[in-house]
């Protein structure tokens, strides 16, 4: 089992407590773990997986739960850094249909400092890069491109998402477009939702979206598309893979859960590499980390909600 780094930011989720409205009308909140690179860590490690977080938390309270939680969900955290800024934080209202309402107060993550001694555990390993907060600049910014950098040379599998948030780049979205392009190009993997692949390729239409994102060097893609599925492209064929029929509650870990699931079973495979080669296995997996994501939409909270190794099983369709 290979070694998943995912790297970015680990923050707390203030979720509103009653739902069913924005945030304006929220008056009571739940703290939550959460930071979408976090909650594919997390979900790689309660599947069984090797999950190392690379991120930055502040020396206090907040910093100290949420390395906590990681730990208690199996993920290694000796890579993670403490800095004297104070944690991120994340204000989260959810709608009826589990859409969510977001406002972000951010803090350590952006401090993360490259650490060189890292790349010599990517080869023959996994890196996994989620972007919410990372190309917003700073130390963070810098130290992901370093280590995007080191696993391209060292032949490392590189899974992308680019988690666009829409309230972090407000008339902004050239230059998250721009600041996106080359990891898109080198990654054997990315993730997308239906609106990021749109807004990334210019195309409205899926499988014209995939093909221009392949166009430009991507491997494997998936874009999820939420209670219909995923739709899977790795330019030699393309095909949707329908989900299970669940009651969502929260929809905030369903895609990291996803994420998760396929990396844990591709880092099972003896060369990660092949599954680029292998479109019907690929297809199996996806039908797997669709599950994942869905149990993850029955209960609150991102990373109290992923599935464990049994209950994935149990629900497992194949």
């Amino acid at each position: 089992m290979k070694k998943v780094f995912c790297i970015g930011e680990l923050l707390i989720d203030f979720v509103a407590e009653k739902q069913g409205a924005d945030l304006s009308k929220a008056t009571e909140f739940t703290k939550k773990a959460g930071g979408a690179p976090a909650n594919v860590a997390c979900a790689i490690a309660k599947l069984g997986g090797r999950s190392y977080f690379v991120g930055a938390v502040g020396k206090d309270p907040f910093g100290t739960f949420l390395l906590r939680i990681l730990r208690d969900n199996g993920v290694d955290t000796s890579l993670a850094q403490r800095s004297d800024i104070f944690t991120t934080l994340a204000f989260v209202s959810l709608a009826e249909d589990g859409e969510r309402d977001f406002v972000f107060s951010r803090g350590a993550d952006k401090e993360l400092k490259y650490n060189p001694a890292i790349k010599t555990d990517f080869k023959h390993n996994m890196l996994h890069l989620g972007a919410a907060t990372a190309l917003l600049g700073g130390r963070l910014e810098e130290a992901y491109s370093h280590y995007f950098f080191d696993a391209f040379t060292k032949n490392t599998f590189i899974s992308f998402d680019p988690n666009f948030r829409g309230d972090l780049w407000k008339n902004k979205e050239r230059e998250f477009i721009k600041k996106c392009m080359p990891f898109v190009e080198k990654s054997q993997l990315c993730k997308f939702s239906m609106e990021e692949a749109q807004l990334l390729s210019g195309k409205e239409d899926v499988p014209l979206a995939c093909r221009a994102l392949h166009e430009l060097g991507a491997g494997i893609i998936t874009v999820t598309l939420g209670s219909e599925g995923t739709y899977v492209s790795t330019g030699s064929s393309a095909r949707v893979i329908p989900s299970i029929e669940v009651n969502p509650v929260d929809t905030t870990g369903a895609g990291d859960a996803f994420m998760g699931c396929l990396l844990q079973q591709i880092a099972a495979l003896d060369n990660s590499n092949a599954i680029l080669e292998q479109d019907e296995l690929l297809f199996r997996m996806v039908k797997k980390a669709n599950i994942a994501g869905a149990l993850t939409t029955t209960n609150y909270g991102a990373i109290a909600s992923l599935p464990s190794k049994e209950a994935l099983e149990s629900n497992d369709v194949l």
